[in-house]
């Protein structure tokens, strides 16, 4: 517990105890409080039994006394109640598909680039009250040599070729997306995985290209985001210094050792090679699932070794939560784990860790006083089961009870 939660607890207790005095804006009043859970704190890696109090869209108290009068409350005995979860990279763009990465528990999303300012757009829906979340950083268009059909989102990208290779324009573009409100920038260094016809190990920027790219976006206060495969692209990327490798299956020790030196974060969206694989999903295709025989098992010793180094790995999706995907946040948590990580290490890949690369863990990312009220309730304990993050029975986003599967039994 903070120190901070500590004053808050017992300023909430001499309040109870001499009659609380009427909200005002410093003081918000409680509206729904989380009663009878088991609460993990991801920070110390531990759970304790607390009630969870909810005003104003935060988290006002966490622990053990007993809630307000006639404030709503939700009743989970017996289950295990965690921040909402942050998915680092995902492509949705349809309110029905940020409803899923929801209901899955994803109470932050960032997005990988969508078209036409989707995320944008759902983004300040969100903030402004008229959907119950998730949260969502838009990345807007996404910086790449062939923008296609992004040129039409904008008036100011009519004009701009359709095979960027200038900086001056890769700087345009850049600031064509921050003019438009995104939250992060999204470039590639490499070529796709996902289609059958591109090499994922080509490298598409040059270093100076990349450097151009995150001079303008950092001189604008975004952090940015890379897809890179290959390691030549990889390493051109974090020597320009982006935020984030997107993928990253075949990155070398030396371009690891570089990554923890710089403090660049490593988001592999392995569940999506397994998607490449496997039937169904995202993908289906006879060449992709030949190319993730050779892809899996080499994505897998990078995250080996970016464990074994100390480069912070987290948790991202890479899906558009269509009605036909498979893969979500729960499931790379799961997945991390079956690959040596602890539960609550892979815990953190999707919260705290995730909060902290996004810059939103002042607000979001652990369960602390003062925080936005994003929680999660499951089912079972995922420090003993792990699956059990993907049974998510109830979800609160920014203080409202958006998901609710409680009581199972007939009342």
């Amino acid at each position: 517990m903070t120190v901070r939660s500590a004053s808050f607890l017992l300023a909430a207790a001499l309040l109870l105890a001499v009659g609380r005095p009427a909200a005002s804006a410093q003081d918000p009043a409680p509206e729904l409080v989380l009663v009878g859970g088991t609460v993990l704190d991801v920070r110390a890696g531990t759970l304790a039994p607390a009630n969870v109090v909810v005003g104003g869209g935060r988290i006002l108290a966490v622990g053990p006394d007993d809630p307000p009068a006639g404030v709503e409350t939700l009743d989970v005995s017996g289950r295990f109640v965690l921040p909402g979860l942050l998915d680092a990279h995902t492509h949705a763009s349809r309110l029905s598909e940020v409803r899923r990465a929801l209901e899955s528990g994803v109470t932050t999303l960032r997005s990988a680039s969508v078209g036409s300012y989707q995320d944008v757009a759902i983004g300040r829906m969100v903030a402004e009250g008229h959907l119950d979340g998730p949260d969502y950083l838009g990345a807007g268009i996404f910086v790449t040599p062939n923008i296609g059909e992004g040129r039409v989102a904008s008036e100011s990208l009519y004009g701009v070729s359709d095979n960027l290779q200038d900086e001056a324009d890769l700087r345009q573009l850049v600031r064509v997306n921050a003019e438009n409100g995104v939250r992060a920038v999204k470039t590639r260094a490499t070529e796709r995985a996902g289609l059958p016809d591109t090499d994922p190990r080509r490298q598409v920027f040059t270093e100076a290209q990349l450097r151009a790219i995150v001079e303008e976006a950092s001189a604008l206060g975004l952090p940015v985001l890379c897809h890179a495969h290959g390691d030549e692209g990889a390493r051109a990327a974090v020597l320009a210094g982006v935020a984030s490798i997107e993928h990253g299956t075949f990155l070398t020790r030396e371009t690891l050792e570089l990554m923890k030196e710089r403090g660049t974060a490593l988001v592999p969206t392995y569940t999506t090679l397994i998607d490449l694989h496997e039937p169904g999903g995202d993908y289906d295709h006879p060449v992709l699932k030949l190319r993730a025989d050779f892809m899996v098992p080499r994505l897998e010793e990078t995250i080996h070794m970016a464990r074994e180094l100390g480069v912070r790995v987290i948790a991202g999706s890479d899906t558009g939560y269509g009605p036909e995907s498979v893969s979500r946040v729960g499931v790379e948590v799961t997945n991390f784990v079956k690959l040596g990580y602890s539960p609550i290490e892979a815990i953190r890949s999707a919260t705290i860790y995730t909060a902290e690369l996004l810059r939103v863990d002042a607000d979001t990312g652990a369960i602390e006083v003062g925080k936005e009220a994003d929680l999660i309730v499951l089912a079972e304990n995922p420090l003993v089961r792990i699956e059990a993050i993907q049974d998510v029975v109830a979800v609160v986003s920014n203080g409202r009870l958006a998901v609710n599967r409680l009581p199972f039994s007939i009342e």
